[in-house]
Parts: C-alpha cells; structure tokens; sequence
C-alpha cells in the first residue's frame, strides 16, 4: 500500500464515522503548492463555505500558498465565514492528512477565529 492509498483509508475510516454522527465538518486538503478548507452539512450533500490559497485575497497578502503561514489565514478566513453562516460548532476532518504542520496551523487559527471542534 503507497503513501496515497492510506491517507485515503484513514479519510474514509474518519468521514464514516463524521456521517454517522451528522455533524457539519471542516474538511481540509493541502496539496504542495495550496491549501483547502471546506465546511460541508451534516449530510455531506452542500459546501456552505469554503476558503484557499488559490483566492485573490489570499495570494494578495500570502504569495506562496505551501506555508505555515498561508494555512494559517485560510483558517482565520474559513471561521469568519463559518461564523457569517451561524455555525459555532464543526468536526474536524483532515482527509487522512497527519495533524501537525500546515493541518495544525489551519485548524489553530480556525480555533482561535471562534470555531469549537
């Protein structure tokens, strides 16, 4: 099994038992050069809001989008629009990616924005 194939099969153990529990989530994606946060329902049908590197806004004040840093606003900008929506309380997906690094500082920041995991 490559490095691919279980990232995926911890994503899918995670977003099984996050649809059990019908809680709106935090997804999150990196990728080498950007970052990705979604927040999606409890059913898993509609993104109601999602935030990235790949934005004008972002790239403007973060030109590289592969940094702590850069993660670090995408998470200040996803709980600002979590918070715009009405939603306090989200569950943390983070797609089989290990916690710590760019993960970690997207999701601290999305913390300190006003989201409750």
């Amino acid at each position: 099994m490559d490095k691919k194939q279980s990232r995926l099969r911890r994503a899918r153990r995670t977003r099984a038992k996050l649809t059990e529990l019908r809680m709106v989530r935090l997804s999150v994606y990196r990728s080498h050069a950007h970052i990705y946060a979604q927040i999606i329902d409890g059913n898993g049908a509609r993104v109601l809001a999602s935030a990235s590197t790949a934005e004008a806004e972002v790239r403007a004040s973060q030109p590289n989008g592969g940094n702590v840093a850069a993660a670090a606003v995408v998470g200040r900008r996803i709980a600002e629009k979590a918070k715009t929506l009405g939603i306090e309380r989200v569950a943390f997906d983070r797609s089989g990616f290990k916690y710590h690094g760019r993960v970690k500082a997207l999701a601290d920041a999305a913390r300190e924005g006003g989201l409750a995991f």
